[in-house]
C-alpha cells in the first residue's frame, strides 16, 4: 500500500479521454476512481454494488427512470445497487468525478456499449 499523499487535480491532468475511470487508490475492496465525464452516458445498473460519484468540477446530472438529480461541484451522491442510471453533462460542459466503487463492479454492469471500459488502468 502506498503511504504517500495523492494529489487529486494533479491526477486529473493526467488524461484527458471521458468515460473511462482511472483508479488512483484501494481501500477495503473498493477502488478510488477518477474519470471526466462530457456528453451522454449509457443507461445501466450494478446488480451488487452502490457506487459513489462526487464532483469536482462541473455539474453531473443522475437521471434516474423517475427523476434526475442535479449534482453540482463539492456535491455526491450514491447510487444503490439494483438502481438504474444514466449519468450526463449538458452543453458540451466537462465534468470531473471522483467514484468509490467495489473492485468487482463492472464500468457498465450488464450491459455492453462502446463506451464501457471494464479494463481500467492505474495512473
Amino acid at each position: 500500500m502506498n503511504l504517500s499523499k495523492v494529489n487529486i487535480l494533479e491526477k486529473f491532468s493526467l488524461f484527458n479521454d471521458c468515460w473511462k475511470p482511472h483508479i488512483i487508490g484501494e481501500l477495503n475492496g473498493q477502488q478510488v476512481k477518477l474519470a471526466k465525464l462530457q456528453g451522454e452516458f449509457v443507461w445501466h445498473s450494478h446488480e451488487n454494488e452502490d457506487e459513489y460519484f462526487q464532483v469536482f468540477k462541473g455539474t453531473l446530472y443522475m437521471e434516474f427512470r423517475d427523476r434526475t438529480e442535479v449534482v453540482e461541484e463539492g456535491d455526491m451522491i450514491i447510487v444503490p445497487k439494483g438502481v438504474e442510471h444514466n449519468p450526463y453533462t449538458r452543453d458540451g460542459e466537462e465534468v470531473w468525478v471522483l467514484l468509490f466503487e467495489p473492485t468487482s463492479t463492472m464500468h457498465t454492469g450488464e450491459v455492453e456499449h462502446e463506451r464501457t471500459h471494464n479494463d481500467q488502468q492505474w495512473i
